[in-house]
């Protein structure tokens, strides 16, 4: 699938936050961490948490919920690396955030 619209550049999270984003009928989080943002899918397979409104700790985006923490470029988890969240392809054109889901 090509690259799509998913934001602005004046939307994107301050350093080391998270935020997340609707993108149709998925929810994505985008993570900015130490100034170099990731596109990762916005729910925690723990339990479902949206980790759009997590914390960064450690280079990783952690789940407001139950604490698990997730790597931005890889999607695994620390508790458990088979444990996997979808990281998708992100770049910034115009001004615009573009993902490809």
């Amino acid at each position: 699938m090509p690259f799509q619209k998913l934001a602005t550049e004046s939307d994107l999270p301050p350093l080391d936050e998270a935020k997340e984003f609707s993108c149709g009928d998925k929810a994505i989080c985008i993570a900015n961490v130490n100034g170099a943002y990731s596109a990762l899918d916005n729910v925690c397979p723990h339990r479902g948490g949206p980790l759009g409104q997590g914390m960064i700790d450690g280079g990783k985006v952690v789940c407001p919920w139950h604490g698990w923490a997730w790597d931005v470029k890889t999607g695994a988890a620390t508790q458990d690396s088979r444990m996997k969240v979808a990281v998708y392809p992100l770049k910034i054109e115009s001004g615009d955030i573009m993902v490809e889901i």
